[in-house]
């Protein structure tokens, strides 16, 4: 698959990174990997959006990958 880092519905980002799972189980396991990394954590937090919103932005998506690799 070539991954293009874009602005991605929370769902849709996770379902790409768990195929196989529910997509509110996909959302939580993204979100709890999110957690877990410190620094990506850390950076998330950072980010002008509200941790509530339904899309991550393409900086988000970046970051993601960066620190959890390609989905």
């Amino acid at each position: 698959m070539d991954f293009k880092p874009r602005s991605y519905s929370k769902q849709e980002l996770a379902m790409l990174y768990f195929p196989e799972a529910a997509p509110h189980v996909a959302v939580n396991r993204l979100n709890s990997w999110i957690r877990r990394c410190r620094d990506l954590n850390v950076l998330m937090d950072a980010c002008p959006v509200s941790k509530f919103s339904k899309f991550y932005t393409a900086h988000q998506v970046r970051l993601i990958v960066e620190y959890l690799g390609d989905p």
